[in-house]
């Protein structure tokens, strides 16, 4: 939900809707709201949007693909400031209990959040992987999560694991690569303007 721009970027190219109307994020009487919404939007499966709940979602996907036989893997990413979610915690305790081992959940540890450091405003006191491997998940730790061969190492490893769910923590930059973006918790929710 929280990527609806590029989730919407992809649907329109992909013959959903037209590319065109991508102009129209998030102005008033848009179907291209800030949080997909499946009522509105062609490709879309899931409303979304709050915080915790794509957890819940995949969870609930992982354990029907288990129950069909499937051996498909099913992703989620999660913030570590989202992490805070009480539905992040229970999410991770059912789908270690039904032992989901063809989900992958990938952490973005960034260290930072809405409102500033994941320190300042809910630690995890001795890290986010740390409560996944005390919830019985297989952790994975990417020293460096903006490098791209770490991880496929990581979605290599993530894919031999059998009998509990896999949880890659992701070490990252927030808005790497852009100099003035880099670890401001200011532009979690914030456009750049023209010049920038």
């Amino acid at each position: 939900g929280h990527v609806a721009p590029g989730l919407y970027s992809t649907l329109a190219h992909r013959g959903y809707f037209p590319v065109e109307d991508l102009k129209t994020l998030r102005h008033v009487g848009s179907y291209l709201q800030g949080h997909p919404d499946m009522k509105h939007i062609p490709g879309v499966d899931m409303s979304s949007g709050s915080l915790g709940q794509g957890m819940s979602e995949a969870v609930g996907a992982a354990l029907a693909n288990k129950m069909k036989g499937k051996t498909s893997h099913v992703f989620v990413t999660v913030g570590d400031g989202e992490a805070d979610e009480g539905q992040i915690w229970e999410g991770a305790q059912f789908a270690a209990h039904y032992k989901l081992d063809h989900l992958i959940c990938l952490i973005d540890d960034n260290k930072r959040q809405l409102d500033g450091t994941c320190e300042q405003v809910m630690g995890h006191a001795k890290g986010i992987g740390a409560k996944f491997d005390a919830f019985g998940w297989n952790v994975i730790n990417v020293a460096d999560g903006n490098d791209m061969d770490q991880l496929k190492a990581a979605f290599d490893e993530a894919k031999t694991v059998k009998g509990m769910p896999i949880a890659i923590i992701m070490k990252t930059v927030k808005g790497k690569g852009v100099s003035f973006m880099e670890n401001q918790a200011g532009w979690h929710g914030k456009a750049p303007n023209d010049e920038q």
